[in-house]
């Protein structure tokens, strides 16, 4: 496989931590540049600098911007034309869950943020990046969902159920956008980032790796090398969500040994 981006410019959405702080790392190490938007500029300042002092193959920018505005999103995205030269990857990573409780509950008003980042942003976001660069040039989008979006849940129902729409999503713009822009997609379990924390920290966390047939959590550059594949690799691969969840989904009770 090649594995390699050189010359190639990812956008990366809620590239400041987590998850999408592990995409940009892995990118920048197999020499991509890579932009990345948040919508706290000194967080996107800082990350960008933690990301610089490790003197990676890759540059890396940062322009602040929220997924939900699409003013924010052009201006983004003509600054990574601008500065790179080229939007060959955009990473729909943006995520936002202000929800927690039964989904027959929800108020109208986090109903509607959940759907503006997790849905909204991801389809209006993908197709300036084709009107702007991809319809011409071709490019890869990979999607962030979650292995949430194959189940249903007691406390965050409304973001898996968007979050199955995303996968939904994915076939469809993978249909439509071929065959010069591959359109994929990465469902991950649970990965230890801020994001999750409630879900992963003290005992808790070690509890739900001794479950896993991995027997250990993600970490977000293991969702790096995912996207990494998807953007450098996979040429023939299209619609398509790939599961990285240590066998969550999978996952067996067994009775113990003797």
């Amino acid at each position: 496989m090649d594995q390699k981006l050189e010359g190639k410019t990812a956008l990366v959405t809620g590239g400041s931590a987590g998850i999408g702080y592990g995409i940009t790392k892995v990118f920048l190490e197999a020499g991509a540049n890579v932009m990345i938007t948040s919508r706290k500029a000194e967080k996107c300042e800082e990350a960008a600098a933690s990301l610089e002092a490790l003197n990676l193959p890759g540059s890396v920018a940062w322009r602040a911007g929220h997924v939900g505005d699409l003013e924010q999103g052009s201006a983004v995205m003509d600054e990574t034309i601008e500065h790179f030269g080229s939007l060959d990857v955009l990473v729909n990573n943006a995520a936002t869950n202000p929800h927690n409780g039964r989904s027959i509950d929800v108020e109208a008003s986090k109903l509607d943020k959940t759907y503006e980042v997790n849905v909204k942003g991801p389809l209006l976001w993908t197709q300036m990046a084709w009107n702007k660069y991809m319809k011409e040039h071709g490019g890869a989008v990979i999607n962030i969902a979650s292995v949430g979006g194959f189940t249903t849940s007691r406390d965050i129902g409304i973001y898996c159920m968007f979050k199955s729409t995303l996968v939904h999503m994915t076939k469809q713009l993978g249909a439509e956008l071929g065959p010069d822009v591959r359109v994929n997609c990465i469902a991950p379990g649970l990965i230890k980032t801020d994001f999750a924390k409630v879900l992963w920290d003290g005992p808790r966390g070690v509890e739900v790796a001794n479950a896993l047939p991995s027997k250990r959590l993600g970490e977000p550059e293991d969702i790096g090398m995912a996207a990494l594949f998807l953007a450098a690799d996979a040429k023939w691969m299209t619609g398509q969500t790939m599961i990285v969840d240590g066998g969550e989904i999978v996952k067996v009770d067994l009775p113990e040994e003797g």
